[in-house]
């Protein structure tokens, strides 16, 4: 039986992303236009910030506010004034790149990575932010690193290679340090590159297609389970939401569509709803 997916919050960004559900509500962020969002599917109220740079996620902070991955490293990001105070860059030697997504674990271990804004040159890093401080995991350097996603016992980590369609399985030690990677998912040709994904609460990873028109959901072992269809091509990442967490969002883009594209496709760029047969796991707030 096809999953109806349903256009929930017409916004159009060229480039949405990062979508979490936290304190009642839907985060998300649109990196071109720069800006912060935050939506309420309950009531359709929404509100925006405007970031100094390009904004490639946020993620809530214990104790209050959150912190957000810009195009010149971490920042503090206050919502009740707007504000955003810079807080570390990890890569000043590369001036091209720009943090891409992120997540964080049950310990309040911040995952994020890197990329070159161009999306040609093996810059981008994946990183681990413990209690403030940042530490390169030792992965190698790809053209974009994405969909950063760590088990519920934050043992696994899952790290994708976007350009290399390639979703790798990497253990996690006591130190927050990462073992040997293991090549966990590879994307066939045809089929998009691998974006955002998310864990849910049965451990399957769901990983978001752009160019790819859907999501798919794969079990524990790799194997594909599931795959749900979307009106639009570039699907970026899904976030669990809702009382339940039994409610898919997922972000879209409008990047890369000329006007034949996306004339065919009027809904590029808005927020997805869609049920998803399962809940998910509920964001942890970040320790620093």
């Amino acid at each position: 039986m096809a999953i109806m997916v349903d256009s929930v919050f017409p916004i159009g960004a060229i480039l949405g992303e990062g979508p979490l559900w936290s304190r009642g509500a839907l985060w998300f962020v649109d990196i071109k236009r720069q800006r912060v969002h935050r939506f309420d599917p309950a009531t359709g109220a929404a509100k925006a910030w405007d970031a100094p740079d390009q904004v490639g996620w946020v993620l809530p902070v214990r104790g209050g506010g959150m912190i957000a991955g810009l195009k010149n490293g971490l920042h503090r990001f206050d919502p009740a004034s707007g504000a955003f105070a810079p807080l570390a860059d990890p890569e000043p030697h590369y001036p091209g790149n720009r943090l891409n997504d992120a997540t964080t674990d049950r310990h309040g271990r911040i995952w994020f990575g890197s990329m070159d804004d161009d999306e040609s040159d093996l810059t981008g890093a994946l990183y681990c932010c413990v209690g403030g401080m940042i530490t390169h995991s030792g992965l190698p350097e790809v053209a974009i690193t994405n969909g950063p996603a760590v088990s519920a016992d934050a043992r696994v980590l899952y790290h994708t290679d976007t350009l290399g369609r390639v979703i790798w399985r990497v253990p996690i030690h006591d130190d927050s340090s990462l073992g040997t990677p293991e090549r966990h998912i590879a994307i066939e040709d045809g089929a998009g590159h691998p974006d955002g994904s998310v864990i849910d609460a049965e451990g399957c990873l769901w990983v978001s297609l752009f160019g790819g028109w859907g999501v798919r959901r794969y079990d524990p072992a790799g194997a594909l389970m599931r795959t749900i269809d979307f009106p639009v091509a570039n699907v970026t990442k899904i976030a669990f939401g809702g009382p339940d967490l039994d409610i898919a969002y997922a972000t879209t883009a409008r990047k890369g569509l000329d006007a034949a594209a996306l004339a065919a496709q009027p809904l590029a760029g808005n927020v997805f709803a869609f049920d998803p047969g399962v809940a998910g796991l509920a964001v942890h707030e970040a320790k620093i």
